[in-house]
């Protein structure tokens, strides 16, 4: 099989759009399909300032060297979690790779900034891990973009996480989460604009990608991932893929064309007005935010188990430290 550009050794097929690409112009193709993402949905303005969530895995570390060969300015946000080696091999991973191209990063320490990391946290409220992680990560991306001057986050979802969360939410009619998925989550007041800039790379594609740039990256699948609904719809939707190459992209580019449209319009009409947070200042629709309510439920429990002391009172704002280059 030979490039379509330049007759060398393709290295990656992609069959949904009938190429076949040597290493160089997959490289080439990868970045300038990043770049016209975010024109086309003005991810990213002249001005902006852009923080990158890094989790450590090839999707993440993929996005922040995309942005910055495109000649961004991003800074890496790593939260790290406190799920035993798994999450030290992610720090271990993450500063090495900021550390190496000398870039920007701000560390959040769950257990460091609350005294619980997210298997405490899941023993102390009852909850699932993913849970309280998931609520966790979304409200500290927010609230360290909003305290260190950050307009923008982005993520490295891609189209199998995309899709996968698609498929979940019409399996359930989530009408309350269908109209506020897409590739931008306008910014409001005290929220930062959230982007994906990956949503039409699938996993393959990114791997790819990481494995052409040489980029070292955590392999490994979160431990309490095992079990989780959304594996299993991406393992449904790969199984469609493999017999109809483009199946996931169409799946999500027909909702977002013609199907979500018409529900964020729907949802225009009813948005409920924001107001700060009672507790830390964040947005939220009640007197007191999700996260807030989360850890206050969790900070009583804790103490009757003992995991936290007495005297320890619930402090949302976080501890975030940025790493020198030199250290990692």
């Amino acid at each position: 099989m030979r490039c379509r550009k330049c007759t060398q050794n393709a290295q990656v097929e992609l069959r949904r759009h009938g190429l076949a690409l040597c290493a160089a112009h997959y490289l080439e193709w990868f970045e300038a399909q990043t770049a016209r993402a975010i024109r086309r949905h003005k991810m990213i303005r002249e001005g902006d300032r852009v923080l990158v969530a890094i989790s450590g895995g090839k999707d993440s570390l993929a996005l922040w060297e995309v942005l910055t060969r495109l000649g961004y300015e991003a800074t890496g946000l790593h939260i790290q979690l406190g799920i035993g080696e798994y999450s030290e091999r992610a720090y271990e991973v993450t500063t090495r790779f900021a550390r190496e191209r000398g870039l920007p990063l701000i560390v959040v320490d769950l257990a460091e900034s609350y005294g619980l990391g997210v298997p405490e946290l899941s023993l102390a409220t009852g909850r699932v891990a993913c849970s309280g992680c998931g609520l966790s990560k979304r409200y500290l991306m927010n609230e360290v973009a909003r305290e260190e001057g950050f307009n923008v986050v982005a993520t490295g979802h891609n189209l199998d996480d995309e899709a996968a969360v698609l498929l979940g939410n019409v399996l359930r009619w989530q009408t309350d989460a269908l109209p506020r998925q897409g590739p931008v989550l306008p910014e409001r007041e005290g929220l930062a604009r959230r982007i994906k800039p990956f949503y039409l790379f699938t996993e393959r594609e990114v791997a790819s990608y990481a494995l052409l740039r040489r980029i070292a990256y955590q392999h490994e699948e979160c431990p309490n991932a095992t079990g989780a609904k959304s594996l299993l719809y991406k393992e449904a939707l790969n199984r469609l893929e493999e017999r109809m190459p483009g199946t996931k992209q169409a799946f999500l580019e027909q909702f977002l064309k013609k199907i979500q449209p018409i529900l964020a319009e729907g949802l225009g009409a009813q948005e409920v007005a924001l107001k700060e947070c009672e507790r830390c200042g964040a947005p939220t629709t009640g007197e007191t935010c999700a996260f807030c309510r989360l850890w206050d439920q969790a900070y009583r429990r804790a103490k009757k188990r003992k995991l936290l002391p007495e005297s320890r009172a619930f402090e949302p704002r976080p501890r975030a430290r940025r790493v020198a280059p030199e250290e990692g």
